[in-house]
């Protein structure tokens, strides 16, 4: 999958829309196994807090807060769709969900490392990768 660092982005209904500049490309592509990540599902990709810009929508985006109440999760408020979280691990950077990405879908990836998230890094524990998701295509 090739480094991509720039996409356009959109929740299911299409309100809300975005553009993100990703840190690392699509290579931060991971999972997470807190008790929200795991229900949630989403595989996250990073950008910093100036990478991404909501272009249409902002005023349909939900909060969702939950613990400690550090990390911010927003999800449109007319579909319901997860695009974007500010993190607990880094609050400088947002996670955005990679089936927001024009042209991107979570099954483009074969593997996606999933960390640890119930044994929280600001919690004071080391990052620990607890397994990988791996998306094999039926023949």
């Amino acid at each position: 999958m090739e480094a991509v660092m720039n996409f356009e982005g959109a929740c299911h209904c299409g309100a809300v829309r975005f553009t993100v500049r990703l840190t690392d490309g699509l290579r931060s592509a991971r999972r997470c196994t807190c008790s929200y990540c795991r229900m949630r599902g989403a595989i996250a990709v990073s950008a910093d807090l100036d990478g991404v810009d909501i272009i249409q929508g902002g005023e349909l985006l939900t909060l969702y807060r939950f613990n400690t109440n550090t990390a911010r999760h927003y999800f449109c408020s007319r579909c319901g769709i997860y695009t974007h979280h500010q993190r607990r691990s880094n609050p400088k950077q947002y996670g955005v969900n990679v089936a927001c990405l024009e042209g991107i879908s979570p099954f483009d990836f074969q593997e996606v490392a999933v960390y640890d998230g119930m044994r929280h890094t600001a919690d004071g524990f080391p990052v620990t990768r607890a397994g990988t998701l791996i998306f094999r295509a039926a023949e």
